[in-house]
């Protein structure tokens, strides 16, 4: 995939034929969500005209991630430690934890496809996740138009998988889809329910999801090393990380 590039104007050629328009909306150095003390560059783009699910399995090929109407990847000035990370599905094999997890959710949460949607449980769950998990930037807490312009508003084929434990909403998992992969956008849960493991058992039914499709890869976004939020992704193998413009394979 090559890349031509100027100051408001991303057009990505994807293949011989199709190409992508990007339109620069936000491009600014910014205090780092991941790592302390760093500075981060992660220009918002905005896909403009057609826009395919076969663009978007391209951009996340590229490296790219979704964030409510836009894409984003990042061009940090001193740091590469933001590694875009996928899993071969037709490959990953379940760790004996995971089977655990698996077999312990299966038993007592009820999980639901649906449409991207807003309500009032489900700001009340996001806000809760940030705080219990040390996530919030600040102390407002977000609120319907933040979370719709984050994680109800989307580009791309997108989906809802929410998860019920005695009818009460206990997690929220947003997942992209293009014809090749799913790509789990972002997953919030109840802090206190962390016997179930929300976390691993909603990247579990994502795989499963995808390998009824015949999908090949599970995108499961940033792995950063030295984050405790993010390196869990390491578990699941055999994955790849995008390290200089090279898909890199790690095995269990």
């Amino acid at each position: 995939m090559k890349h031509g590039v100027d100051r408001f104007v991303n057009t990505i050629k994807l293949g011989d034929h199709d190409e992508c328009r990007l339109v620069v909306i936000q491009d600014q150095l910014q205090v780092c969500p991941y790592l302390p003390d760093m500075i981060a560059r992660m220009p918002l783009r905005l896909p403009v005209g057609t826009f395919s699910g076969q663009m978007m399995d391209s951009l996340l090929d590229g490296g790219y991630r979704r964030s409510g109407d836009f894409v984003y990847r990042t061009q940090c000035p001193s740091c590469s430690a933001c590694e875009p990370t996928r899993v071969d599905i037709q490959n990953f094999t379940l760790s004996t934890s995971m089977r655990r997890v698996l077999h312990r959710g299966d038993a007592s949460v009820r999980t639901v496809r649906g449409p991207l949607q807003s309500d009032a449980e489900r700001v009340a769950l996001f806000n809760l996740h940030r705080r219990g998990r040390g996530l919030a930037r600040s102390e407002e807490p977000v609120d319907d138009e933040g979370y719709r312009s984050f994680l109800v508003e989307s580009c791309c084929d997108s989906f809802e998988l929410s998860f019920w434990v005695d009818e009460t909403l206990a997690a929220v998992s947003i997942v992209d889809q293009t014809p090749l992969s799913l790509s789990a956008v972002y997953t919030f849960f109840d802090p206190s329910l962390s016997r179930l493991s929300l976390g691993t058992y909603a990247i579990l039914k994502q795989f499963e999801i995808a390998c009824a499709a015949s999908m090949r890869y599970l995108y499961l976004g940033m792995y950063v090393d030295r984050n405790a939020h993010l390196n869990y992704k390491a578990r699941f193998t055999p994955q790849e990380r995008l390290i200089e413009n090279r898909w890199v394979r790690f095995e269990r």
